[in-house]
């Protein structure tokens, strides 16, 4: 692995450097997708810093999707797609005050069009992961913050699955920031059983290599979606309102 000097910088340039050496050990190849990144304490003696900036400069990259933190098993390069300028991207949301309308047509363009591909492409190990997403949901109807996270996976396996890495980033980036805000709602139950059942058309589009099919079925899937996400960030804001229809 590259040596390099010293860093003697501000605890916060010190964090930079830390990330910034890990990237380019990415870069030239040193370190590759699912490999252990060397112990806290070898990379702050090599660079001359604190173990707690070596633990900030992790998890920025972390934060990034660049990296992957197992507790107990040490950090890893991301197996799955990069996020790009993830950081830039949220700032610029927040900055600019995207809607929720016009991040769901964002969702609506890049993912019925890759769930088109991924009818196409999709490996077995790809409808292996596919599925299990969906059965994840349907053992979460009851656990709305789970559901969530079984949701995540089965876009990101779709992404995946289209076998374009960088549609894949992009997607991961638009979708992650959407799934971030919907985090805010869970306690405004749903229809999961419903949405389950709109996932489970998806993949079965997919396994059966019907390209068209799959990108209609993804279109419905986010146009409910966001018909559902519109009730809820409403009944948030009137909260003493008369509830809407919360199905799907």
């Amino acid at each position: 692995m590259s040596t390099v000097s010293p860093v003697s910088q501000s605890s916060g340039s010190a964090t930079l450097a830390v990330a910034d050496y890990i990237r380019g050990l990415i870069r030239k190849g040193e370190l590759v997708r699912g490999q252990r990144l060397p112990p806290e304490r070898d990379l702050a003696r090599q660079l001359g810093v604190s173990r707690t900036s070596v633990r900030a400069g992790l998890q920025a990259l972390a934060h990034q999707g660049v990296l992957v933190i197992r507790h107990g098993a040490g950090t890893f390069v991301a197996d799955g797609p990069l996020v790009l300028d993830s950081e830039q991207f949220h700032f610029l949301s927040s900055l600019h005050g995207f809607s929720g309308h016009q991040m769901f047509e964002a969702r609506r363009v890049l993912e019925s069009w890759v769930a088109g591909m991924a009818a196409e492409r999709a490996t077995s190990d790809d409808l292996v992961e596919l599925w299990t997403a969906v059965n994840g949901m349907a053992a979460s109807t009851d656990n709305s913050a789970r559901f969530l996270d079984y949701d995540l996976l089965f876009h990101r396996a779709v992404a995946r699955a289209s076998g374009n890495p960088l549609l894949a980033s992009i997607v991961e980036m638009v979708s992650g920031r959407f799934f971030d805000l919907r985090r805010g709602t869970l306690s405004y139950r749903t229809n999961l059983v419903t949405l389950t059942e709109q996932h489970r058309r998806i993949y079965v589009a997919i396994r059966e290599r019907n390209s068209a099919g799959a990108s209609q079925a993804m279109l419905d899937h986010l146009k409910d979606a966001e018909r559902i996400t519109d009730i809820e960030f409403r009944e948030i804001a009137n909260p003493k309102g008369e509830a809407g229809s919360r199905g799907a």
